[in-house]
Parts: C-alpha cells; structure tokens; sequence
C-alpha cells in the first residue's frame, strides 16, 4: 500500500475527467475504487472534494490517497481478459477510423464504462481497438448502457484533448431517434422543461430518475438544471406510436428519456420512466408496445457530426439502427432511409 500523494497535472493532462486522469497514472486502481474515494472525499483537487467526473486543468495538484499495491489488486481491479469473441464483437462495431479517432456503432445493453457489477464495457474491450497504436483508445463522451449508436474514441492524447474539450463546449451536433408511444405534437418542436435528481429507494442508491421540473420553476428548485430539447416527429402508426428525431442542446443524464416521458410520450422499452408495466394503448402513455415490438429500449444515437480533432474538418458519422429497432421498422412498415439527413434545419 502507497501512502498519500501530491501530484501536479502536466500540461498535456489537462481537460481530463479526474477519474480517468487517475486510471492512466494507476492502471491498477478500478473505477469504484475511485469513486468511493471521491464520495469520502479522499481524492482531492487542490484541497477541494470532486466528483469522479470532475476535471483536472494544469497545474492543479491531486490529494491521491494510499493505493493498493499492482501486485496485490482487489478481484474488480484486475485487467479484463477479453475472449476472441469479444474481440471480434467490438471490432465489428467500428464504423470508422484513422490515426487519431474510431468510430464506433456501440450495441444497446454494453456499458460504455465499468461500474458496480459491470464487467463487460467499452472502456475495457478498447484494448482490442489499439490497432497497432501505442496507447488503447479514450473514451470522450458517454451513452447510457441501453442506448445504441455512434460513439467516438480518441487513439492519443492530443484527440482526446480536443475532442473532449468540443464535446464539453458543446461543439458537436447529435441527432437520436427513437420510438416513443403516441404521437407529439405539435411535429417539430421544443422541449425546455428543466431536470433533476430524485434519489432512489435502495441502499445503494438504486432506483434514482431525472424529475422534469417548469422552466419557471427551476431557480427555486434545488439540484435543478435547466434542460433544452429539439424533437421532430418523421412518421406514425395511427395515433399509436411515432418514429421520432431528437437533438439534446444540454447533456444532462437521461435527458431525453425523460423529456419525451414528460410530454406523455415515453421511449418505447423505458421501464425507468415509461412504466415497464404499462402498455401503449394509442393515448400516447406506457412505453410498451405489445405485439412483436421488442421490449429493449428504442433510442439509437444516429448521427454525430464533429471537427477532427488534428484535420479541422468536419466528420459527419451516421450508425444504422440495432437489430431490435430495426425489427420495428420493417414491423411498421419504415426503413431509415425515409428520414431527413437534418430534421432540424428550420431550427437552426
């Protein structure tokens, strides 16, 4: 066991979260193993209390509490061992690559990142996307485990830097698309209900779920952040369900989940805030459908436009939908060539 460290953010380190800072210096050391230690607040950041989201900038010196020894890791903390089939899995999912980016179509149910009980995600298959290169990819954005669609990884440290520093200054443009029960209206519009965190009821926090709270309600409303939406809706069965476009300008944790539930339209396959007990029946209430439409979550991250983090050029990445969405489509009769490139081009 270490005893307690100082350590000063390099130039070249900073715009890193403070977890993943942490796991490139200690390889060794899990994600809960930090995040615990950021709730007890021993990981500090110039003597201040930080979330494991958190960002280092240069200069800033880290408190890193005592670590385990490499050579005596807990059980969560030893290297993944990624089996052939796994391998094969996440390298059929590139959907583009070069020397500083891949690109990938994540299928819905991976994790994009380790946490309690999760032991299969794209952080730790990564080491099979090195592809010759020295270092194994970065993560600079996230999806929630059952979303599907285009995710983006940095090969080195410079693309990680920018393309962090363009997702948290909101330069880039993501269009979703989902299935949602009933139908929005008006077609095209906006959704700027504010958000919150509600706890959940177990001991661990389970349970938790983002609260929509009035625009005019949300400075008095502590934890509240303000939340900003662009929904179309491209196509409908009856007034049963509808294939819808989504735009989040804000990034907010199940933002779109729960904006679409707020209206009265949840995500078909959301049992978190669509009531996984609760069938559709056309009031555009209850997020499942019945019949051969799948119960898996319907939201798919369809097309990410970016500046290449050494080029400067636009990249403009589209992922086709995953089998159970797609199994949808063909049910309603839809294929994803019917949809607008930009649904949004009179919002812009």
């Amino acid at each position: 066991m270490s005893g307690v460290q100082m350590i000063t953010v390099s130039e070249d380190d900073g715009g890193q979260r403070v977890d993943r800072w942490l796991r490139r210096l200690f390889p060794h050391v899990s994600q809960g193993r930090i995040e615990k230690m950021c709730r007890k607040g021993e990981l500090r950041v110039d003597g201040g209390r930080v979330k494991a989201s958190s960002r280092v900038e240069t200069g800033q010196s880290v408190r890193v509490p005592p670590l385990p020894d490499k050579d005596h890791k807990p059980q969560e903390a030893r290297e993944i061992r990624i089996s052939a089939a796994d391998q094969k899995m996440i390298q059929s999912c590139v959907i583009y690559r070069d020397d500083d980016v891949i690109v990938l179509n994540k299928p819905a149910g991976l994790a994009v990142q380790g946490g309690s009980g999760t032991t299969k995600h794209v952080d730790g298959l990564s080491e099979a996307l090195r592809f010759g290169a020295e270092d194994k990819p970065r993560l600079v954005h996230r999806l929630d485990k059952d979303t599907s669609g285009v995710l983006v990884l940095a090969r080195n440290r410079k693309a990680a830097q920018a393309l962090t520093a363009a997702f948290r200054h909101k330069n880039t443009r993501k269009i979703y698309w989902a299935l949602v029960a009933g139908v929005p209206t008006p077609y095209l519009g906006e959704i700027k209900t504010g958000l919150v965190k509600a706890g959940g009821h177990g001991a661990k926090g389970e349970g938790e779920k983002m609260i929509c709270v009035d625009p005019r309600d949300i400075d008095q409303t502590p934890g509240a952040k303000r939340a900003y939406t662009h929904y179309a809706t491209l196509y409908r069965v009856a007034s049963r369900a509808a294939w819808v476009a989504m735009e989040p300008i804000t990034g907010r944790t199940h933002q779109l989940r729960a904006h679409m539930a707020g209206i009265g339209h949840p995500i078909a396959g959301d049992g978190k805030y669509g009531g996984s007990g609760q069938e559709n029946m056309g009031d555009g209430w209850g997020s499942q459908m019945g019949g051969m439409i799948s119960k898996k979550l319907h939201l798919h991250a369809r097309r990410l436009v970016f500046e290449h983090p050494v080029t400067g050029k636009p990249v403009d990445m589209v992922a086709p939908l995953p089998e159970h969405m797609k199994h949808s489509w063909d049910t309603f009769g839809w294929s994803e060539d019917l949809a607008a490139c930009d649904p949004f081009e009179k919002l812009q």
